[in-house]
Formats: structure tokens, C-alpha cells, sequence
């Protein structure tokens, strides 16, 4: 800023530099007027009566130190010697010349502060000679200051004062906050609580979990068509285990409701006590149990668990990813991988097995509660007791889905557990350090983990009780080695995957048990996982750990078939508890599955890192869209690998007979399959009934299905009245080939029984 040298009032300022290309001359005398502005300034000329100054005008004291309009810097008019405050005061001192035009962009009130505290000048800092020049804005124009810090307060453009009269020469004149808001901008309005509302649920609707919760479901939906299009009527893949499991979370709803303390006495299999344990019982969907009533709303509701469970799957293991430092679209990759890896469509029929999304959505949560990632190692400041929390109760759900799949992840969070404490302190006594872990997070895993392993023991307990009332229960080393796969199960996809199921067909057949032995997790996900092992995000000590891992849980899933099992499956089997009612090694695959989507997810996510830089390198980005869109293309082959032909079959009709018949009763004929349909009927109303399908056949139910041969008959009723049966119901379209088909119209009243047709059966009343 230029200021005026020391003086006469009438010696103008010289500009220098910057200045004298952008300002007019200024005038030397009163009488010249002062430079008009340039025609070529618009705003400059529409000012032009309010700018000029002509000889013998009075002097005004608004106009006498007057700035420039704020974004004319050519038209600041000059400032004459009869104007200047301290010429009127007549002041012995040299004033110091003020410049009110400096730029046009600084505001009047900066303006005169800096003209009056350069040191070059020489000037004093007498508040009464260098505070009270004002730079007074064009009329018209844009702000008034009005005011300086210390001194005299100059007068507007209309020569009026805002804050009542002047004040003596010399004299202070309180300058109140209310001068300066007029010119202050306008506060924002504040919004409604609707307009909030509504900008919350904006932000929730764009967030990426929900968007990745959303494409998850929709992806089920359409991956597990047509499971929802007659939702009422089918059931996927067949209906024997699906119907029992869909009376498995009826019956947890409804007795949870009635009398939890007959959880696990359930209304089959009687008289059996803990019959509930027979087999996984999906306990932790009790809450979908309570709603609804009856087979046909017990199918319902399984076709929707069945839908959010492959939902649920493909949310878990892309959280589990992005957790540990994958991209959006690796993470994608993992999720999708992992939910419809061929080898999973076998199990369409099982959804303790499906049921697995709480496995990678547990330990996503509990790596992010810890402040961990693959990526970025251990970082103490990402610490979060809630996510701890969050994660040890997910993990007690989906342990109470069921032990085939539980079981093996509750001994990996245990394995878990043990090496991060281990490596934790040996760091600590390495570096001599105290690594930040701090109390809440360790309460958070002590209380986390009590919890954990209380829902354990409770769930074990029943499991425990059948085992000792029925030994023969257990499994044994021959039994595992029927269901181990070899090999070639690896590479051999299931009759239900669409791209590979036909091509495999004899590949299969030279399969012992193929329903349990086609284990492939697909080509497609192979080959990205060894892509990975090359070109990947994480670093090469982390990827050779994957590789570990995915070759010893293949191991692990063959059974006995990896060197008889001796290193692997044996010392498992015979030493962990529970391990040995794990009759099926292949479903270990599911943690094979889940570290090749990791090493997939490293090696997508390196790919779209890679052409992110690329685009952005290029000028023009052209070829970038299409590089993006390559991107995808590693999502939507591991998507199309996963189309299913899974038949979804009708499901046979409930009795009429069953909906009035009292209990306990017995329905003929009895057989494991057929069995599993009436668990499913019996859900109107949940009478006791001797039948039942699990994964064994209690002794007394085989007496009963041997004894029953020949009824109605005096041995067979006497038999069934010392059980407590006072019901027999015998369906006609079930008969044929069996010996009912000759007695089911034989006379009865010499048995002391009653005998009545309702609808295709006939019921016997003991």
C-alpha cells in the first residue's frame, strides 16, 4: 500500500509501482476537477455525477478521504488539502496523506489503518493524527465505514451520521457492533427437523454398507430364483431335510413363546427326552420362529432365511475384506465368491451349512474393534470396544446355528486368541515397549469371550445329554472316511451348477458320496487367487500365509483320504471335544473358500489401483471408462460361475387328519424321509408325535417302525398304548407296496379301537 509522504495538506501522494498503472492522477488543487472515470469501466460511468469534483464546491466530508467502489481500481478520486481532518484541526505535526483507493478489493476500514502505521513516512502515531483519516466509499457504491479504530468518525456518503452527533476533536466516539451488521451476510436458515430427517435418511440411503447391503439382497434374491416365487408351496433343492429344518425354527419360535424349559424336549421322536439335539438346530433364527403359524407359513419363512442367509454371506465376507484393506470391487469379489462358490449349490438342501455369513462378519467387526488390517498392520488408534462387543455376540449367533459349522470356527477364534496374545507380548519384550491395548478393549474381549463360550456350553450340554443315553450315536473314524472326498473333488462341480454340472457328470459318478465330495470352489476363483499370490495388495508374507492356509484346510477336508488322516483329521477327531460328531470333512472347504476370495480380493483390488493411476494419468482420460468397466469383469465372472439349476419341488400337502388329531400320535407309514414331512405337519399346533428324522435313528423309533408293521393288530396296539400313542393316522397314498395296503381296511372292533376316514387317511383312535 502507498501512503503519502509528510507535508501539506494539498500535496497529493505520488504512486509507485502497481499503483501508477492503476489509478488515475490526482489533482494538485481545488478548482481542477478530478479525473472522470475510463468509458471503458461500466461501473465507473454509471457513478460519474457522484465522483467528479468541480472548483469552488464546498468540501464534503464524506467525499474528502473517499474510496474507491470495491472492483474499480482506476476511478479513486483525490483526496484535497481543505478535506483533510487534520488541516482543519490545525495540527503543527506532518499528517500523514491518506490513500482511500488502494486496490478497490480492501475494505475502507483496513484502508486507513494501514495508511496511517507505515513506518517509512515518518509519521507519528498520534491517535488524533493517524487514526482519524477515513476512507469513505463511493455514494452509492458498496460499504460506508463510518468509523476509524481511535479517532474522528467520517461521515457517510449523505453526509449523515448513524450514531447520533459528532463528538469533540480529539474525542472517542464508540463505534457499537450493530454498525457492522448490516453489511454482514445473512445467517443460514435453520432447517427443520424434517428437512434434517430427511437429509439423515439421505446420507444412511447413499452410505456404502447400505448400498452394499442392498446389492447383497437383491443378488440373493436373484442368485436363489425362483426360491421366492411360490414361497408357500417349495422348497429348494428337495424336501426332506429342508422341511425339517423349517420345523426346526417353528418349533424354537413357538416353544420359546410357550415354555422355553421344553426347548429341548421337542414334540418328535416321542417319548425321547432332548430330542431337540438330534441334530444342528438352527436355534439362532428362533426370533423369525415366533411369527406365523402352521407348515405353510413355517415353508415361508425358511425360503426367506434361505434367501437372507446367501444375502447375509456375501455382506459378511465383503466387510471381512474391506476390514483388512481390500477395494470396493475386490471386496465385492471375495462375497460373491465366498456365498456362491460351486461346491455350496449342493448344499442347498442344508441351511445350517448356508448359514455361514456370521463367520466373516464376526471376525470383520472384531479386526476393526482392534484397530487391525491386513493391509495396515495393528494401528492402536482405530481402537473400538463396541466393535469388540458387536463381534463376540455375532459370533455366539452363529454358533448357536449349529455345530457343523460352529464348532470349527469356535476352536479358530480360540486359535485366534492364543497366537494374537502370544505375538502381542512377544513384541512387547522385543521392542521393550508397552504396546497400546488398553483396559476397555481387554474387558471388552473378556466379557466378549465368556459370552462366547457361555452360548457354547449351553448349547453343548443337550448335545452331551443324547450322546450318554445313546451311544451309539457317535460317530466313529469309519464313518468319517464314507463322506471324506478325495482329491479330484476339488476340481468337480455339483449337478446343480449351470456352467459346469453337465460337463462333470462323469467326473461325479466316480464319486463315492458326490453330494459331499464335489467340493469345487470354482475356476474362476482359482485363478484370481493365484493371480494373487504375483499382484496384490498384501505384501508377499501375507500372501504365503493364505496359500498355508488354503492348503491345510484342504487337508483338512479330505478326511481321512490325506495320508488316512493321521497328521490332519485323526488327531482332531479324537482329541478336540465335539469334533467327533462331525461326520462331513468336506465342509471344511468353507474356510478354503473364504482365503481364496481374500487372495482374490488382493489381487482385484491391485488391478483397480493400477488402473485408477492409469486414467488418471491419461489426457484425455479416454480410454478411462472402458478401463473402469474392465474392472468389473473379474465380479462378474465369479457371479456367473455361481448360476445354479437347483429344482425347487413342491411341497406334499398337510393332512387333513393331522389338523384335528390329538396327540401323541403315530403316522404311517414311518420312515426317515417320510418322518421329516410330518415334523413339518406337525407345526399346526405341535402335538406329540413318535416320528422324526435326524442324523440318527434312535433304537426305540426303529421298534416302533418294526412293530407297527402289522398293525392294526393286538401286538402293535398293546405296544403303542405302553408308549402313551393314542393316535394312529394311516395315509392312503403312502401305502402302496407296504403291508397296510392289504390292512388298512381290515376290522377293528375286536382290537378295541376306533377307526374313522378323514380325507386320504384313515385315523385310529387307541
Amino acid at each position: 500500500m502507498t501512503s503519502g509522504q509528510p507535508g501539506t495538506g494539498n500535496t497529493p501522494p505520488t504512486p509507485t509501482g502497481a499503483d501508477t498503472e492503476s489509478r488515475p492522477a490526482t489533482t494538485a488543487a481545488p478548482g481542477t476537477p478530478t479525473q472522470p472515470a475510463r468509458p471503458s469501466d461500466p461501473a465507473r460511468t454509471s457513478d460519474k455525477a457522484a465522483t467528479e469534483t468541480t472548483a469552488g464546491s464546498p468540501p464534503d466530508v464524506g467525499a474528502g478521504s473517499g474510496a474507491a467502489p470495491s472492483g474499480d481500481p482506476e476511478a479513486a478520486p483525490a483526496t484535497s488539502g481543505p478535506a483533510s481532518d487534520t488541516a482543519r484541526r490545525g495540527d503543527t505535526k506532518a499528517a500523514t496523506k491518506q490513500d482511500a483507493a488502494q486496490g478497490g478489493s480492501t475494505t475502507s476500514a483496513s484502508t486507513a489503518k494501514d495508511s496511517t502505521t507505515t513506518k517509512d513516512t515518518g509519521a507519528t502515531k498520534d491517535s488524533t493524527s493517524t487514526k482519524d483519516s477515513t476512507a469513505a466509499k463511493d455514494s452509492g457504491a458498496t460499504k460506508d465505514t463510518g468509523a476509524t479504530k481511535g479517532g474522528d468518525a467520517g461521515k457517510g456518503a449523505k453526509g449523515d451520521d448513524a450514531d447520533g452527533p459528532d463528538k469533540a476533536d480529539g474525542e472517542a466516539k464508540p463505534v457499537g457492533p450493530e454498525r457492522w451488521e448490516a453489511f454482514a451476510s445473512a445467517p443460514e436458515p435453520r432447517p427443520s427437523i424434517f428437512t434434517r430427517a430427511g437429509r439423515a435418511v439421505g446420507r444412511f440411503l447413499i452410505h456404502e454398507w447400505t448400498l452394499a447391503t442392498l446389492a447383497a439382497t437383491a443378488l440373493a434374491v436373484l442368485m436363489t430364483w425362483p426360491t421366492l416365487r411360490y414361497p408357500r408351496y417349495t422348497l429348494p433343492q428337495d424336501y426332506w431335510d429342508p422341511s425339517l429344518q423349517a420345523w426346526q425354527m417353528a418349533w424354537s419360535g413357538h416353544i420359546l413363546l410357550a415354555d422355553p424349559a421344553r426347548l429341548w424336549q421337542s414334540n418328535t421322536f416321542f417319548p425321547e427326552l432332548w430330542s431337540f439335539a438330534f441334530s444342528d438346530t438352527l436355534l439362532g433364527y428362533a426370533p423369525a420362529g415366533m411369527l406365523g403359524s402352521g407348515p405353510e407359513d413355517a415353508i415361508l419363512r425358511y425360503n426367506i432365511m434361505f434367501v437372507l442367509a446367501h444375502a447375509l454371506a456375501t455382506l459378511g465376507a465383503y466387510a471381512l475384506a474391506r476390514q483388512l484393506g481390500a477395494g470396493r470391487i475386490g471386496a465385492a469379489v471375495a462375497g460373491v465368491s465366498y456365498t456362491y462358490a460351486p461346491w455350496l449349490l449342493a448344499q442347498a438342501g442344508h441351511l445350517h451349512v448356508l448359514s455361514n455369513g456370521g463367520i466373516p462378519l464376526a471376525l470383520a467387526m472384531l479386526a476393526r474393534g482392534h484397530g487391525w488390517s491386513l493391509r495396515h498392520g495393528y494401528r492402536p488408534e482405530r481402537r473400538h470396544d463396541g466393535w469388540v462387543y458387536a463381534g463376540w455376540l455375532v459370533a455366539a449367533w452363529q454358533l448357536s446355528l449349529g455345530f457343523g459349522i460352529g464348532l470349527p470356527f469356535a476352536y479358530f477364534l480360540a486359535g485366534t486368541v492364543l497366537v494374537a496374545a502370544v505375538l502381542f507380548f512377544a513384541r512387547r519384550l522385543r521392542t521393550r515397549q508397552a504396546v497400546p491395548f488398553g483396559r476397555r478393549l481387554f474387558t471388552a474381549d473378556l466379557l466378549g469371550g465368556v459370552l462366547f463360550a457361555g452360548i457354547g456350553l449351553l448349547m453343548a450340554f443337550p448335545f452331551y445329554k443324547v450322546t450318554e443315553l445313546h451311544p451309539y450315536a457317535e460317530r466313529t473314524i469309519a464313518d468319517i472316511s464314507i463322506f471324506s472326498p478325495p482329491a479330484s473333488g476339488f476340481v468337480t462341480a455339483p449337478a446343480e451348477s449351470r456352467i459346469w454340472g453337465g460337463l462333470h457328470e462323469g467326473a461325479r459318478a466316480a464319486l463315492p458320496w458326490h453330494p459331499e465330495m464335489t467340493l469345487l470352489p470354482g475356476f474362476v476363483l482359482y485363478a484370481l487367487a493365484a493371480g494373487g499370490l504375483f499382484f496384490s495388495v498384501w505384501r508377499l508374507r501375507q500372501r504365503l500365509l493364505l496359500l498355508v492356509g488354503v492348503l491345510v484346510t484342504m487337508a483338512f477336508a479330505m478326511g481321512t483320504r490325506f495320508f488316512d488322516g493321521t497328521f490332519t483329521y485323526v488327531p482332531l477327531f479324537e482329541h478336540l471335544p465335539g469334533w467327533s460328531g462331525l461326520r462331513t470333512p468336506g465342509r471344511l472347504m468353507l474356510w478354503t473358500t473364504l482365503l481364496l476370495a481374500l487372495l482374490a480380493a488382493g489381487a482385484v483390488t491391485a488391478l483397480t489401483d493400477r488402473v485408477r493411476e492409469l486414467t488418471a494419468q491419461r489426457i484425455p482420460s479416454w480410454p478411462g471408462p472402458w478401463l473402469r468397466m474392465a474392472t468389473l469383469l473379474p465380479l462378474l465372472l465369479v457371479t456367473v460361475e455361481g448360476l445354479n439349476t437347483t429344482p425347487h419341488p413342491v411341497v406334499p400337502t398337510q393332512p387333513a387328519a393331522m389338523r384335528s388329531a390329538e396327540g401323541p400320535m403315530l403316522v404311517l407309514p414311518s420312515n426317515q424321509s417320510l418322518d421329516q414331512h410330518v415334523m413339518l405337519w406337525s407345526t399346526s399346533g405341535f402335538p406329540d408325535v413318535v416320528n422324526g428324522g435326524s442324523g440318527f435313528t434312535p433304537r426305540q423309533l426303529d421298534d416302533v417302525r418294526r412293530v407297527s408293521q402289522s398293525f392294526p393288530d393286538q401286538t402293535s396296539v398293546d405296544y403303542l398304548r405302553t408308549l402313551g400313542v393314542r393316535t394312529v393316522v394311516l395315509l392312503r397314498g403312502q401305502v402302496a407296496g407296504t403291508p397296510w395296503e392289504i390292512t388298512i381296511d381290515a376290522p377293528v372292533e375286536s382290537l378295541g379301537i376306533s377307526r374313522q376316514e378323514v380325507g386320504d387317511a384313515v385315523v385310529y383312535r387307541l
